[in-house]
């Protein structure tokens, strides 16, 4: 457990026997495929570190129309946010795949901020940098159309292996929709000229990048 939670960005700093008591304060806990973790605008009682397997941030309205945020993996956390200002969470996380989590209560949470300032200043750092990322995303849908968006969303994703540029995430096409704000159809209407076009290509959801996509479609 040590092991693993050194791994993670929140926990550089932290010697050895600090480590120690972290882990012993952490609960384990795994969870199926599918399993919603936070609901938006529950109380927020905990922060979430990923072990294994990766989960998926959105909001959704009254209509259940969903927008995805981001995805978090091994070695990133979630759900500190609600833990900072005291105010209820501000969007809904569930499992993409199996998971496994250590968990962190709000209480230790604190004792760790005050024993460590260093971390204080690390988890600013990282929600200036999420709020950049944030203020990003806005500027795109704001700005660039829908070809645009998707891909941006494309090419933020990539990444190149053995060679072979490909998307990192095995994204459906409503994964897709749901992370610019459009329909399934326009974004599968896209993909399938992008394909046609020799640009990509798709084998059981592994978007392959095989040539820079045109700055229009």
């Amino acid at each position: 457990m040590k092991q693993l939670l050194e791994k993670i960005l929140l926990c550089e700093k932290l010697e050895k026997d600090d480590m120690r008591e972290l882990a012993d304060f952490a609960v384990i806990r795994s969870f199926p495929k599918n399993t919603i973790l936070i609901t938006e605008g529950d109380e927020g009682d905990s922060l979430y570190v990923v072990l294994t397997g990766k989960v998926k941030t959105f909001l959704m309205n009254e209509d259940g129309k969903e927008m995805i945020l981001n995805y978090h993996g091994p070695h990133e956390y979630f759900g500190e946010i609600a833990m900072l200002d005291e105010r209820p969470r501000s969007a809904s996380v569930i499992t993409v795949e199996p998971s496994k989590f250590a968990i962190i209560s709000k209480s230790r949470f604190w004792s760790l901020l005050e024993n460590h300032p260093e971390i204080s200043f690390k988890i600013i750092r990282m929600q200036a940098m999420r709020l950049r990322e944030l203020t990003e995303k806005l500027k795109n849908m704001a700005l660039l159309d829908v070809y645009g968006r998707l891909v941006k969303v494309l090419n933020d994703l990539s990444t190149e292996e053995n060679g072979i540029t490909i998307v990192r995430e095995k994204l459906t096409q409503n994964d897709l929709s749901r992370m610019i704000g459009s329909s399934r159809e326009m974004v599968t209407k896209i993909l399938k000229d992008l394909v046609s076009g020799g640009y990509l290509e798709i084998k059981n959801r592994q978007i392959i990048i095989k040539k820079k996509l045109p700055p229009a479609w």
